[in-house]
């Protein structure tokens, strides 16, 4: 998708096949994730004295942050920071992107709760184990980010589905907007057979991924595979797609601003 040409970053059909390929990054992420233990001391206050307030994953992240923010990634309409007060002034010029959203967007992130279900629910699912290995937790929390950065971009591209379906249906989300009718908004966006067929597709595409297609070998300390496939449908209908509609929702309520 080039966010350069507004008139392709609305466009539904571009919007799914966006969304279709995140899927891809996100399983190998947590596929990726998946081969170490929960080593728990990254998440942990005050595991490593010299962090000071941050936990050795919050930390990290905050660094690669700093540094991305260096390369212009959170000027992009897509990207959404986790520790913004971490960003610093881009070395690149700046580019100009056409204001397809609404002004308030990046008023609209979510990461933190993100960065919550993420530590709390889906590290402990897709863990391959429970134990600490502290000869990885550099190699662990890299994965976490990846697949926190893929997790909070395929979110957060909900204030795209929402501005591509209010400018479907001006007059009625114009309606509940002005009513502040929030189960009505949610109603309207919410399309389950849209939502089944996603959680379909990613089933299908874990069990493809996991094996190894000429041995048939498990590539992973897991007894299943590299991850258990029913792992990643639940993070899409606990996770992705609840959040990914709560998005829509803030964005759409403020849209008449």
């Amino acid at each position: 998708m080039d966010f350069l040409k507004p008139e392709s970053v609305l466009d539904l059909d571009n919007i799914r096949s966006s969304l279709i390929r995140m899927e891809d990054t996100i399983l190998f992420d947590l596929i990726e994730r998946a081969q170490f233990h929960r080593s728990a001391r990254v998440y942990t206050y005050g595991s490593f004295d010299s962090l000071g307030k941050y936990s050795f994953l919050e930390w990290m992240l905050r660094e690669t942050e700093h540094m991305h923010s260096e390369l212009r990634r959170y000027e992009s309409p897509d990207e959404n920071p986790f520790f913004e007060d971490a960003l610093a002034e881009p070395l690149l010029p700046h580019l100009n992107y056409p204001d397809v959203l609404a002004t308030y967007q990046k008023e609209i992130n979510l990461n933190s709760l993100i960065l919550k279900h993420y530590i709390e629910s889906i590290v402990p699912m897709i863990s391959a184990g429970p134990n600490e290995q502290p000869e990885n937790y550099g190699s662990c929390t890299m994965c976490d980010i990846q697949a926190l950065q893929a997790l909070s971009r395929r979110i957060h591209f909900g204030k795209f589905v929402a501005e591509s379906k209010f400018r479907q249906d001006e007059e009625k989300m114009a309606e509940l907007i002005r009513a502040k009718d929030t189960e009505g908004i949610l109603s309207l966006i919410t399309k389950p057979a849209v939502e089944k067929q996603v959680l379909k597709r990613v089933r299908e595409k874990a069990e493809s991924y996991n094996l190894d297609p000429h041995t048939n070998l498990r590539w992973s300390q897991k007894t299943q595979g590299k991850i258990n496939p029913e792992s990643i449908v639940e993070i899409y209908e606990n996770c992705i797609i609840p959040f990914t509609k709560e998005v829509e929702v803030q964005y759409l309520l403020r849209r008449l601003e």
